[in-house]
């Protein structure tokens, strides 16, 4: 509001198009002076009461010595401007409010350059909010997550249209997820709209054991696997092969199943399931070891993993129950094994070395002394000592002479 007169009050009005504005002219010190509304165009639109311009839009509220208040339905952008209140004193007293229009946008479009998408591609999305006043703001979203845009603004006369740019790298987990394209506008609230994504992935492969359920696969039983493959589009070539060898001939597939009714050792190896799409393939794999029929415990490391085709398939997370790294995990344990059995033998034979030593080492023969002589012919033990050198007979025989 503007003006030198100190006894007028008036407010600026801000409306949004096709509502009502209310316009007041009020006197703080009324001292029963002419009271008068004009529009931009200095028309008078009320003079106390009476409303000489020919506009049924305008109509009035409250009409007293106080205030002038009127009402304009139907707002149009062509209404904006000053509007002046006059009050009719000596010397003539003068005040403006300002009516501003505001314009929600009038269509807001996303536009997607590419309807379809493949995992790992970039695609533009393009979100456009038309006849504005003023200009909005446009925020993108991909599911809660708040992305960031590049925005462009265009004048047409007293309208704004604004392009705001998306560039989105899309994977396999963007698929069915809506963007949304969200307008922050003083003319408007929650104005949005959304697309969703289409994205094209290639297969996502499982292998699980059926049969025997988390058992040990022993030699003479049978085995039964299953592959499982989801993609967009649906897989529509699934195969079962073994890695580095041929199939064995007894080995039955039917369909995504592979079937070993009778195992045996040379079936050892690596089995995989691939499954195929327009858009690439993948693959998961089984490492089978057959067990002994006398195998009663699980190895040390027993389990499910997924061999990856390449770096790249491990962002997107290919998951497989397959039996994989088993057969090194036995080779590892009977390793220790055998480890150990060889350890321990060598500690006896070495304890038994060390005994058969000391033994030789005490007992080198047979030895007789001189007073044991002669025993062996003797006819009883009395005749023995008599008999024997170095007896008490032999012993006064022993002299010694010095010459």
């Amino acid at each position: 509001m503007s003006g030198d007169g100190q006894n007028l009050v008036t407010e600026d009005v801000t409306v949004v198009e096709g509502d009502v504005a209310t316009i007041s002219c009020r006197v703080k010190n009324s001292d029963d002076s002419v009271i008068q509304l004009l529009n931009p165009n200095r028309q008078t639109i009320y003079f106390r009461d009476f409303r000489p311009l020919k506009d049924s839009r305008f109509q009035l509220v409250n009409f007293s010595n106080s205030e002038l208040r009127v009402s304009l339905t139907n707002v149009s952008i062509s209404d904006e401007g000053r509007y002046f209140c006059q009050l009719y004193t000596d010397p003539p007293q003068e005040i403006y409010t300002t009516i501003t229009v505001l314009v929600p946008p009038r269509n807001l479009v996303i536009d997607i350059q590419k309807e379809i998408a493949v995992e790992g591609e970039e695609i533009e999305l393009n979100c456009t909010a038309m006849a504005s006043r003023p200009a909005t703001t446009i925020r993108w979203f991909k599911g809660n997550k708040e992305l960031t845009g590049k925005s462009e603004v265009e004048q047409w006369s007293d309208m704004y249209t604004v392009t705001s740019q998306l560039l989105l790298k899309v994977g396999r987990e963007d698929d069915g997820v809506p963007v949304i394209c969200l307008v922050d506008h003083p003319a408007v609230k929650d104005l949005q709209t959304q697309r969703y994504l289409e994205v094209m992935y290639k297969p996502q492969v499982r292998v699980s054991q059926n049969y025997p359920v988390q058992g040990l696969t022993r030699e003479g039983e049978p085995l039964e696997l299953t592959c499982a493959a989801f993609g967009k589009p649906q897989p529509t070539d699934m195969r079962w092969l073994r890695v580095d060898d041929e199939m064995p001939q007894h080995v039955v597939v039917s369909g995504s199943n592979l079937l070993i009714s009778n195992l045996n050792k040379t079936d050892n190896g690596t089995y995989r399931c691939e499954a195929s799409n327009a858009v690439g393939k993948s693959h998961a794999d089984y490492m089978l070891f057959v067990y002994d029929t006398t195998a009663t415990t699980e190895p040390a490391v027993h389990g499910f993993t997924q061999l990856p085709n390449s770096a790249e398939e491990l962002d997107y997370g290919d998951l497989s129950d397959s039996r994989a790294g088993e057969e090194g995990a036995i080779r590892s344990v009977d390793h220790a094994v055998v480890g150990g059995v060889v350890a321990v033998v060598v500690f006896a034979m070495l304890c038994l070395l060390i005994i058969l030593g000391r033994y030789f080492a005490r007992h080198k023969g047979t030895y007789f002394t001189h007073e044991a002589k002669g025993a062996d012919d003797a006819a009883d033990a009395d005749t023995a000592i008599i008999n024997a050198e170095g007896g008490q007979n032999n012993s006064e025989e022993k002299k010694e002479y010095f010459i």
